[in-house]
């Protein structure tokens, strides 16, 4: 979904990961957030916008449940347990991306790609997540030379595995420690406005 276009439907994933990101003059995009199975797309709906200013890319394919602008609005209306959910939702999703903010400008970018990595796996529930050193170095705003040098570190590690099109997960525990503290604050966040969103595993 491109930015300033209009807002007919809300998604609510099922799995795969949606992308919130940032367009820049010349092109270049930075991600935001994410979405998972905890939250929807079209947040702005909630306030009752009518067009989306932000620009969506699916990450991760997966499926998900569609909900009219209009169902939407009128379940936020009659139903006072959707409402309150949503609104715990837009909590949780501000919260997110203010973390990401600070993380941007505070943290290395091997701390920044492991927690990438680390919510990826999260929504996804995949060690194996389908996904391109080129669109690692988009989402984090850098060179693909400059994430190639990032990921080799985690490699060298034992941490990750880089394939084709590809990246696994061997070591949770060890990429949650070369992790910043960005990781866990957003998962400790997220479930307290909505509990039980990531179990441990």
């Amino acid at each position: 979904m491109d930015a300033d276009s209009s807002l007919d439907h809300v998604f609510f994933p099922d799995s795969g990961v949606v992308s919130v990101v940032a367009v820049y003059s010349d092109g270049s995009i930075i991600e935001m957030a994410t979405i998972g199975r905890e939250g929807c797309t079209g947040v702005q709906a909630v306030f009752g916008a009518k067009s989306s200013s932000i620009r969506l890319l699916v990450q991760i394919p997966g499926s998900a449940a569609r909900m009219s602008r209009a169902a939407f609005t009128r379940a936020m209306g009659s139903m006072p347990s959707f409402r309150s959910l949503m609104y715990a939702y837009v909590h949780a999703f501000l919260e997110q991306v203010m973390v990401s903010v600070a993380c941007n400008g505070a943290h290395s970018l091997k701390q920044r790609l492991a927690r990438w990595l680390l919510m990826m796996r999260d929504r996804a529930d995949e060690d194996v997540l389908p996904i391109t050193q080129d669109l690692l170095a988009e989402m984090l705003g850098v060179q693909r030379p400059t994430i190639t040098n990032a990921a080799r570190e985690l490699e060298a590690a034992g941490l990750i595995a880089r394939g084709r099109r590809q990246v696994t997960i061997l070591n949770r525990q060890g990429l949650t420690k070369a992790s910043c503290e960005c990781y866990q604050l957003v998962r400790t966040r997220v479930a307290f406005h909505l509990p039980k969103t990531y179990p441990e595993k």
